[in-house]
């Protein structure tokens, strides 16, 4: 275990900023949203690193992202969610984290992040911590606070919405 704070949270957390930064994206629809909600999280880290008690450190700062998501999707209900493109922002296909590059591919990519976005929220959150994240079911059920059998349900519904959704632009 590192000896400072500073070595703690060099170890915790900034190998897993590009990971905070694609679910953040991902449930704000907003690349400047995801932005602020990572720096805010990642300030949250810092002052709490003391409480972390060992375990997977990229589960428990994703679990931060989380929570600040849904804070910040409350303190700006009613403001219009601006939907995040990668082309529309100048993004060439190497500037994605390589966790983007995996889940959505080619040409199919802006199809298949227009429906996942349409997706309701827990079931974009679960898709997202599975599919993009690679996280376990059980590690899906502590960062979401859900039992396990909520999170397989989410899957399984969320993948079902995304299936008809595609097929129905296909």
């Amino acid at each position: 275990m590192p000896n400072t704070q500073a070595e703690q949270f060099e170890q915790l957390v900034m190998p897993h900023l590009n990971d905070a930064y694609t679910l953040a994206r991902y449930l704000l629809h907003d690349e400047h949203d995801a932005q602020d909600v990572v720096q805010d999280a990642v300030l949250r880290a810092i002052r709490h690193i003391h409480g972390f008690r060992g375990g997977d450190g990229r589960a428990w700062l994703l679990t931060i992202v989380r929570n600040c998501c849904y804070t910040w999707r409350r303190s700006t209900k009613g403001r219009e969610a601006v939907s995040y493109d990668d082309e529309q922002h100048g993004l060439r296909d190497s500037d994605r984290t390589a966790t983007d590059a995996r889940a959505i591919a080619g040409s199919e990519r802006e199809s298949l992040a227009s429906a996942v976005a349409t997706l309701p929220r827990e079931f974009r959150e679960a898709l997202v911590l599975r599919e993009i994240e690679g996280f376990s079911y059980r590690e899906i059920a502590r960062i979401t606070g859900v039992p396990i059998g909520t999170v397989m349900s989410r899957l399984a519904r969320g993948r079902e919405q995304l299936r008809r959704s595609l097929k129905r632009t296909a």
